[in-house]
């Protein structure tokens, strides 16, 4: 029998398309929205954008005792007005997996579509966790 030793280290496992680590994130997603976020609770930021791409809303949820967090419909009303064109809507996973979950994929679907009737583009949905987030517009899911 021969014994084989391996050479060099094996591979790392591929990354999930769709997540970007912390320290390729870009300046929105790093200095604006990762700040928002605590680890204790789930919370639902929505970031609203003119036609220029400067800031002109932003409004924070946090979740209920059972970590949901609910968009009331008087948040939109107040939310969107003729200034915005696109929105980035991001939330964290306090258990650290960065996984969309089948409500966050029904709710970001849901976004785009309300978004969209009402000449607004949802640009992404982010799920951010300590060593980075999840981005439905990289894992082409919007």
């Amino acid at each position: 029998m021969t014994k084989f030793e391996p050479v060099g280290r094996a591979p790392e496992p591929p990354a999930r398309a769709g997540f970007v680590p912390c320290q390729f994130e870009d300046p929105v997603a790093a200095q604006l929205l990762r700040p928002l976020f605590g680890d204790d609770r789930e919370t639902l930021v929505l970031a609203g954008f003119d036609a220029f791409e400067r800031l002109v809303g932003l409004i924070r949820i946090d979740g209920d005792r059972s970590g949901r967090c609910i968009i009331p419909p008087q948040c939109w009303r107040s939310f969107i007005d003729d200034r915005i064109v696109t929105v980035v809507m991001a939330h964290n996973h306090p258990s650290g997996n960065p996984e969309p979950s089948a409500a966050d994929t029904g709710t970001t679907q849901e976004a785009a579509i309300f978004l969209r009737t009402l000449g607004v583009e949802l640009v992404d949905h982010l799920i951010f966790v300590a060593g980075g987030h999840f981005s439905f517009r990289t894992a082409e899911m919007l």
